[in-house]
């Protein structure tokens, strides 16, 4: 908004003259002619409810580059409105289409492959999410995809839902390329989306040695073990009584068995 000046009076006395202030040295100094009316005396006077106040919308200095190049980033056009001090009419006029390119780069990423330990999954990201959606049972329709550029020019796709009262977000590196392109895992939730149940390596077990058979052993003070059926006795037999050695001296003899 250029400044004008105060340059003189008109010859009828009712109009002031005014002219532009240079900018620049020799610049040609052009003159406007204001008419002395109720409205100029009662900007004069300050009379605000009578002139009603003007307000003057303060130019913006974020030029449209950097606006889209914020909101490429992943800015939102109130965010961007916020650091510019201008209305969000004028950003949305230059935002409009970087967020179409934010919403086609977010459906590409999509029919991307994620890419695991094991490798790429023949599946694309939407169809793995989806089924990682319905098996825990949440609402995949009310999910929210985004996409944005970091400053390494690569791409970035994330996710959004809400589980309970948590606000959940789950951001992918998105590599375009033949069928569909890859797509890995920049955070946590993101792994846990596309890889649920990961591959965990099973904990070595040693054999179990084979321990001798354990015999019951009954203490002498304790009622003695008796089989059920027990093995019929033999008939003991009586032993031929034998002399001794007095006897055979006195001449005794053993009796005869």
């Amino acid at each position: 908004m250029r400044a004008l000046r105060v340059a003189g009076l008109g010859i009828d006395g009712r109009t002031v003259i005014l002219e532009m202030v240079p900018q620049r040295p020799g610049e040609r100094r052009e003159q406007f002619a204001l008419p002395v009316d109720d409205d100029l005396q009662a900007a004069v006077r300050g009379d605000l409810p009578r002139l009603g106040q003007v307000e003057i919308e303060p130019e913006s200095q974020m030029r449209p580059r950097e606006i889209q190049a914020r909101i490429r980033a992943g800015a939102s056009v109130e965010q961007v409105a916020t650091a510019a001090g201008a209305p969000s009419e004028r950003i949305e006029r230059f935002a409009y289409p970087v967020l179409l390119e934010r919403s086609r780069i977010a459906q590409l990423a999509q029919r991307a492959h994620p890419v695991r330990a094991d490798g790429p999954d023949v599946r694309t990201l939407e169809e793995v999410v989806t089924e990682t959606f319905r098996q825990r049972g949440h609402d995949f329709d009310c999910v929210v995809w985004d996409s944005r550029r970091g400053e390494d020019g690569k791409w970035v796709v994330a996710l959004r839902w809400r589980a309970g009262r948590a606000e959940n977000r789950a951001q992918w590196m998105f590599h375009p390329g033949a069928h569909g392109g890859t797509v890995t895992a920049i955070d946590d939730h993101a792994t846990d989306l596309i890889d649920p149940q990961p591959a965990t390596p099973l904990r070595t077990v040693p054999p179990v040695a084979e321990e001798p058979p354990q015999v019951r052993v009954v203490p002498d003070d304790g009622p003695s073990y008796r089989p059920a059926n027990p093995p019929p006795k033999r008939p003991r037999k009586d032993r031929a009584m034998v002399p001794s050695w007095e006897d055979v001296l006195l001449g005794v003899r053993s009796p005869r068995t």
